[in-house]
């Protein structure tokens, strides 16, 4: 019985095999113009699990004719650091190049990630890091400096459709109905990893391959979403701005994932409490009130009733007209705020509570009555002629 997963023996080892990564892949892509070059070059490959990265690393590493090592930040430590660097020094007296693959690199502490920093430097390795997270926060600077960021985008479903036909003609099934394959693309929410792993899971189960057998095999996949991930954020920033855009469906389907991914409902209402503020404004006083009771409602009642309270929410702050003039105000007023700190209040704005202050003009004018107005300037002289909040239409 072979021992090796399907995954690991449909993967691609030259540039021309890989499916799904057309934007970096191909005549005049980037990947496809180093390795015609065959000069290393540090690279960071971020994206999403089962896209590629490791397969690109050591199709790359073979352009070059360089020894190829793979570590994984989860599981090294400081003495296979020191492995690789003894290693890559023996690999530069015999004149071959080191290409170092580091797997998770998020993982590696700051610290971790300076001990590669020299010997990048130097040329002594070439190093490739794959994350699933912004490398933007999450690889050093002076690394991400030295190296290109590539992303390595989901497969599309076509793609991932086409990795399993190919997977089927290798395996030798030919009985395999197409809404069971349609399904497996479905499932692998753009990994062909898991993809492979589900497909090779129902070839054991049955010599005839349907949709139940898929469902039988990859049981009900949880959604690939990380609470600290960028995923979390993508997904509740496209919540908020198809909400902002009006958007009912979107927004309904952007809450729909998150809700069933887990997410804690309460973040989604605080969120949402926010958005009534920022987003709706003065259009609709009203919607404050509403998302303060809906992240109440979400405190007292729990999932999965909550999801509902969340849904009727969602869809009358989506439906509500919009106006930021007081977000933008405010935001203004910070601004300004920052800028002029130590600006003195106006003499006749300041508290009288003794009679030198009083006599030295302080609070000069001043009435305790409804709709009292000096025909005065408010704000400090320096800035007296400042507009901070703009009035529009409201629509």
């Amino acid at each position: 019985m072979n021992r090796v997963p399907l995954a690991e023996r449909m993967r691609p080892t030259k540039l021309s095999d890989v499916l799904g990564q057309s934007e970096i892949v191909g005549d005049g892509k980037i990947l496809t113009e180093i390795a015609k070059k065959g000069e290393p070059v540090n690279l960071i490959f971020w994206g999403p699990p089962g896209t590629g990265k490791t397969t690109l690393a050591r199709i790359l590493a073979h352009e070059f004719n360089a020894d190829f090592i793979e570590i994984s930040a989860v599981t090294a430590g400081k003495k296979d650091v020191e492995a690789v660097v003894a290693r890559a020094k023996t690999n530069w007296n015999l004149k071959t190049r080191t290409v170092l693959f580091v797997d998770e690199i998020h993982r590696f502490n700051k610290a971790q990630q300076d001990a590669f920093l020299p010997h990048v430097e130097s040329g002594l390795i070439t190093l490739i890091g794959a994350t699933t997270e912004n490398p933007s926060f999450e690889v050093i600077s002076p690394l991400l400096s030295r190296s290109r960021v590539v992303v390595v985008s989901p497969l599309s479903k076509s793609a991932i459709l086409q990795v399993l036909k190919n997977a089927c003609k290798s395996e030798n099934v030919t009985s395999i109905d197409d809404d069971a394959l349609d399904y497996l693309a479905e499932l692998s929410g753009g990994d062909a990893r898991s993809a492979l792993g589900d497909l090779e899971l129902a070839i054991s189960l049955s010599d005839h391959i349907t949709r139940d057998i898929v469902i039988e095999a990859a049981g009900r996949k949880m959604p690939g979403y990380d609470k600290k991930g960028d995923n979390h954020y993508d997904t509740i920033s496209a919540f908020i701005k198809s909400m902002r855009g009006s958007d009912t469906d979107a927004a309904l389907y952007y809450l729909a994932r998150m809700v069933e991914a887990g997410e804690d409902p309460k973040f989604i209402a605080r969120r949402m409490v926010i958005f009534a503020s920022e987003d709706i404004g003065l259009a609709g006083n009203g919607a404050l009130s509403l998302a303060t009771a809906c992240f109440q409602a979400v405190e007292r009642v729990g999932m999965p009733e909550s999801g509902l309270i969340l849904a009727h929410t969602c869809v009358a702050l989506s439906k509500s007209r919009k106006n930021r003039d007081s977000a933008d105000a405010w935001y203004a007023a910070l601004d300004l705020a920052r800028k002029t700190p130590n600006e003195p209040v106006p003499v006749w704005l300041r508290n009288a509570p003794t009679k030198l202050m009083r006599d030295l003009g302080y609070g000069k004018g001043q009435k305790w009555e409804s709709g009292f107005h000096l025909d005065k300037n408010y704000l400090p002289d320096s800035i007296k002629d400042t507009t901070i909040f703009h009035s529009t239409e409201i629509k």
